[in-house]
């Protein structure tokens, strides 16, 4: 070879070296760069301190999502926001037509919040809401609250090590796990917030929680008059778990207390431990949630002895176009078995999402036998589509058919057989853009002998949705 070949070829050798070097660069500088963060349903959970760097403010209004405070410090900044929610509702039967008839409305809920952070380790959050139910003949408590303090509470957090210590006081809200008996609300206009100290531990395997905490009270007399309520009361310790890589396991004992608490057979101040566990993960397209809880405790005189309990099982096609996902969710909940005895075996759903079941509220989470198939589509991005058939049986005749969030249907308690009913449900979402989302849920549900007997009938609803976040 000769030396002018050879060094030609070191010169295209090392210059492709230098490539390589500089396209590795560029790829390692792009995945370390701060990412634009992702709107979430409890605006709390967002962090925006990755516009800090000037690139990463691309959006309008951009100024305002980050206002540096460099006189406590760089990481010291205010961020803003909102959200607007606008859906249609059409229910043919309130409570199966035992409750109400045809009614339709609109339901507005507008939110805005500021959320302040004083360095690494505090932080301020504070959120407005005013939510309004036009139109709607009957009104029900998470219906509707004019301008009032959803959120309002002071945190502190602190890294020691590879572990990070966080404290909450204040009005603030938390959701656990796929919220079917506790979460934040989200389904219906008036979402739940608690008056609540808050601790947690975290390391990267574990995460210990402590919380002590009175649900709201929602009065909408005039407005700011919303308040502590000091008949309930609900604290829990729980632990958390990453167990085979993703896999969540996690168990909690919590305490549920309600002064003058009524149910069906019984009726007295309501003291109810209850002890809960979930396991949930994901894996070669299979998906898997599995939750249990039970309940002891006593309502006056009458101990409690209630269970209940929730399992959601599907498989994803991921290599097939629409990556169809087929599901299957099971649910079990206890009912009084004995009236007049000296127990309560009704379960207690605490504070359940509107979302779980479907948005028609049909469907309480107290007495029943839920057996729920499912297939969902995903034809373009952003856009799911899904389809469901749930069947419903009580499982005991002697307590009544409950709709959400826990409400008897009069005339079925001690009547009739088991079956319920079954109904069809169809919803679709749609992510127009990072701020604007879209959605509509169709339900129709077929009722039973029971719930015919009783004076109910079958039943529609639809739910037309948008909603635009900031």
């Amino acid at each position: 070879m000769r030396p002018s070949h050879t060094r030609k070829t070191l010169a295209w050798a090392l210059a492709t070296l230098c490539s390589l070097e500089v396209s590795s660069g560029r790829a390692a500088e792009a995945a370390s760069a701060p990412q634009r963060p992702a709107i979430k349903a409890n605006r709390w959970q967002e962090d925006w301190s990755p516009l800090a760097d000037p690139a990463v403010r691309t959006a309008p209004l951009d100024g305002l999502k980050y206002i540096p405070l460099p006189g406590l410090g760089s990481a010291a900044y205010l961020s803003l926001g909102a959200t607007l929610r606008e859906r249609y509702e059409l229910n043919d039967a309130n409570g199966f037509g035992t409750r109400g008839q045809r009614d339709t409305w609109l339901i507005q809920r507008l939110q805005a919040h500021a959320d302040l952070h004083l360095g690494e380790h505090w932080r301020l959050f504070t959120q407005l809401e005013d939510a309004r139910a036009f139109d709607k003949r009957s009104l029900g408590g998470a219906d509707q609250n004019h301008l009032d303090l959803r959120l309002a509470f002071a945190e502190y957090q602190a890294r020691v090590g590879d572990d990070t210590f966080k404290a909450r006081v204040g009005r603030q809200d938390f959701a656990f796990d796929l919220q079917r008996f506790i979460s934040s609300r989200d389904g219906p206009n008036v979402r739940q917030s608690f008056d609540a100290l808050w601790a947690d531990w975290e390391t990267p395997q574990w995460r210990l929680i402590g919380l002590a905490s009175h649900p709201m009270q929602y009065q909408d007399e005039r407005h700011f008059d919303d308040k502590s309520n000091s008949a309930q009361a609900f604290h829990m310790l729980r632990v958390e778990r990453l167990v085979g890589g993703k896999n969540e396991l996690s168990a909690y004992f919590g305490v549920y207390e309600e002064q003058d608490a009524g149910y069906l057979d019984a009726e007295g101040d309501e003291r109810r431990p209850v002890f809960d566990a979930r396991l949930a993960g994901s894996a070669n397209g299979y998906d898997w949630d599995l939750e249990g809880m039970l309940q002891r405790g006593t309502v006056g005189s009458k101990r409690i002895r209630a269970w209940g309990g929730g399992t959601r099982l599907g498989y994803t096609w991921l290599q097939v176009p629409w990556s169809p996902r087929l599901g299957l969710q099971l649910d079990a909940a206890s009912g009084d078995r004995n009236a007049g005895d000296g127990s309560l075996g009704t379960f207690n759903p605490l504070f359940p999402n509107g979302y779980y079941f479907s948005l028609s509220g049909y469907t309480g989470y107290s007495n029943l036998y839920h057996v729920k198939p499912s297939l969902t589509l995903r034809p373009a991005t952003g856009l799911s589509i899904m389809g469901a058939v749930g069947l419903l049986w009580r499982q005991t005749t002697t307590d009544a058919v409950y709709t959400q969030p826990n409400l008897p249907v009069a005339g079925t308690a001690g009547q009739g057989g088991r079956w319920t009913g079954y109904y069809d449900q169809l919803r679709a979402d749609y992510a127009f853009t990072r701020n604007l989302s879209g959605a509509v849920e169709a339900v129709h549900y077929e009722v039973g002998h029971v719930l015919r007997d009783a004076g109910g009938h079958d039943s529609n609803y639809l739910g037309m949705e948008l909603k635009f976040s900031w």
